[in-house]
């Protein structure tokens, strides 16, 4: 399996478990230059952007620690765009998915309020 065959079956993954969780999916790979966020979900009034980050194990550390403020920054900027497009005015939040997913399990962790914006 690829690494983007295991991130999309992560992606759908996550999706279902928030969902489940009573979250509403809005859109999936939203992209904005180069920039994607991979879920955006609505959770209540409040517009969830979210990171999920897939591994096939933990050898080199937990899969939300890939999220770098970097990635955090490109995240944020895409938020952003996305806001501005929708003319969105209420409360939005940045969660991580981490997802360990092998042949014998699948670990899920939702990070809720992972990371914020730095003004």
């Amino acid at each position: 399996m690829t690494t983007q065959e295991l991130g999309k079956i992560g992606e759908d993954y996550a999706c279902n478990q928030l969902t489940q969780k009573g979250l509403r999916l809005i859109a999936k790979n939203y992209r904005w230059q180069r920039a994607e966020i991979d879920l955006i979900m609505q959770d209540g009034s409040e517009m969830v952007f979210i990171e999920v980050k897939t591994r096939n194990s933990t050898f080199f550390g937990e899969p939300y620690q890939a999220v770098t403020r970097s990635k955090q920054k490109q995240i944020i900027k895409a938020a952003n765009a996305y806001i501005l497009e929708n003319d969105f005015n209420g409360d939005a939040r940045f969660d991580v998915v981490s997802i360990v997913k092998n042949q014998t399990a699948t670990e899920f962790e939702h990070l809720v309020n992972a990371f914020y914006p730095v003004l």
